[in-house]
């Protein structure tokens, strides 16, 4: 049975890694375990940054922000013999298997791993949704939370000078995080990858918005990697009534106390990540799919297709 166990955070932060942390660390140490905290992700597993983790360590730290292990990035772990090093930092401390919190990126070097002998589970923690095997990621509800909060405020300073508030928000490429705060917060448009963006068509939008609806404001929720929103709020200026405004939300949206869904979240994820270790079990990522928490292979996990978001999209159709 295993005895010693890592925990590393890895890629973009987000809220309630912090949760994670300090639920594995408590369910491994009482269930006996040993805890270890690797430091820097899989560049400090590499480098040898490890540490104990005691009840200590993680006193107080489940309702921080960001992550107590911090977190970096390393392209380089892809090679084979960059893993043979941290496998040997691991083996000098007798960490028989790791969990990692992060993206699809964490996974694929947890699966990596897993395949040579070190048994690792993957939770899922970014603000962006977008590991398709699971419902919702840690940090996401908190991040919801963050932008729909800054899409109130840009509503009001909005609505005293007839303007168009273009709100930037993250996502690396899935839509979550502008469909659902566009929902929340009353948006008049949400531009993602999944719906496209027309230019001319949300200025068609925004022009009858002013002209025949006579509104005194207008928010569009446009997901990153879309298209210049300081360009196109110039744009909304030049042909529409509206004076145009892009505000690009940024990294505000990974910071902040985690909400309690995702503690709540990330402690059961927790839970079962260090049950599965206790099994024998590697290679697996934990995810929630309708409100149970379950596991699957990685493999598996990181070639599921999204779930379409068209029922979502109706839905802000009809309420517009």
């Amino acid at each position: 049975m295993v005895r010693r166990i890592g925990i590393l955070t890895s890629g973009g932060d987000s809220p309630g890694m912090n949760a994670a942390i300090r639920a594995v660390t408590k369910v491994g140490l009482n269930s006996g375990l040993e805890v270890f905290g690797i430091y820097n992700g899989y560049k400090g597993m590499v480098e040898g940054y490890i540490e104990p983790m005691t009840r200590e360590t993680i006193r107080e730290i489940v309702n921080r922000g960001g992550t107590i292990l911090g977190s970096a990035r390393l392209p380089e772990f892809k090679d084979e013999e960059v893993r043979r090093k941290a496998i040997h930092q691991l083996g000098k401390r007798g960490i028989e298997a790791v969990v990692v919190i992060g993206g699809d990126g964490s996974y694929r070097g947890a699966l990596s791993l897993t395949e040579m002998g070190i048994n690792c589970i993957g939770l899922p923690g970014t603000i962006d949704n977008d590991i398709t095997c699971t419902d919702f990621t840690i940090g996401f509800h908190t991040a919801l939370e963050t932008v729909v909060d800054a899409i109130d405020k840009l509503r009001d300073t909005s609505n005293s000078h007839h303007r168009c508030s273009i709100v930037e928000v993250m996502g690396n490429r899935c839509g979550d995080l502008a469909l659902w705060s566009g929902i929340a917060s009353g948006a008049d448009m949400i531009v993602t990858s999944e719906t496209g963006f027309d230019e001319n068509d949300v200025l068609d939008r925004l022009r009858d918005l002013d002209i025949i609806r006579k509104k005194k404001h207008a928010i569009v929720v446009i997901s990153e990697k879309i298209t210049d929103v300081d360009q196109f709020a110039k744009k909304v200026t030049l042909n529409t009534g509206f004076s145009g405004r892009a505000t690009v939300l940024g990294h505000i949206q990974r910071g902040g106390s985690p909400c309690p869904y995702d503690r709540m979240l990330a402690s059961q994820m927790g839970e079962k990540a260090v049950d599965l270790l206790m099994q024998g079990i590697g290679g697996h990522c934990v995810c929630i799919r309708d409100n149970k928490i379950v596991s699957y292979p990685i493999e598996k996990a990181l070639s599921m297709p999204a779930e379409s978001r068209k029922p979502l999209q109706n839905l802000f159709e009809r309420l517009v």
